[in-house]
């Protein structure tokens, strides 16, 4: 907080911040840790879906009291990563179905019940999952109308041409905007 607070502060316009979780407490995850593949335990609508909502309205109410807002969160970082992620990696596994119905049941009427103004992304994980997962995720009504944008990581740009994911989507969803959220250089060890 201060060091965001400093960047604030130093900022000639203002900084649009976005949070995005790694994990869920041990408690509410299939493998009981923090660490390694699990998903939330039960399905949408459930009691520990609920509490991971209400987790981030906490986590906003928190830094709102230190006059700290953010413009956006995201579902879960790497959804798809919690499932071939080393065994010490901090995650959540979701598929598309799950990151929907969550967003529809759960964290997008949680916060839209909130006093915050703040905008949901969807996805944030490779565009390589473009556009299958904004067709399972904006292809429902529910959760299309809590989601501001799909957040994308470039790590496997190489692999799909922008036109085949990133141009698709768009056209397929041109009222939710695309936002690369993650990227940085040597994260291969040949390169």
């Amino acid at each position: 907080i201060p060091l965001l607070r400093r960047a604030l502060a130093m900022s000639k316009r203002p900084l649009l911040l976005f949070a995005s979780p790694w994990t869920a407490p041990a408690w509410m995850k299939s493998n009981g840790d923090v660490r390694g593949k699990g998903t939330l335990k039960g399905k949408a609508g459930d009691k520990y879906h609920k509490t991971w909502a209400n987790y981030f309205i906490k986590f906003l109410d928190e830094y709102a009291k230190r006059n700290v807002t953010f413009w956006a969160v995201t579902a879960q970082n790497e959804p798809l990563a919690g499932l071939f992620t080393p065994p010490q990696a901090p995650t959540i596994a979701f598929t598309a179905a799950q990151q929907r119905d969550f967003i529809a049941q759960d964290l997008g009427p949680a916060l839209a019940r909130s006093s915050h103004r703040t905008r949901l992304l969807m996805l944030d994980d490779q565009r390589i999952h473009l556009p299958h997962w904004a067709k399972v995720v904006l292809g429902n009504a529910t959760a299309a109308r809590y989601v501001a944008g799909l957040a994308v990581h470039w790590y496997l740009d190489a692999i799909v041409p922008p036109a085949w994911s990133l141009e698709a989507t768009h056209k397929l969803f041109p009222d939710h905007f695309l936002l690369y959220t993650e990227a940085c250089t040597g994260f291969f060890m040949f390169r």
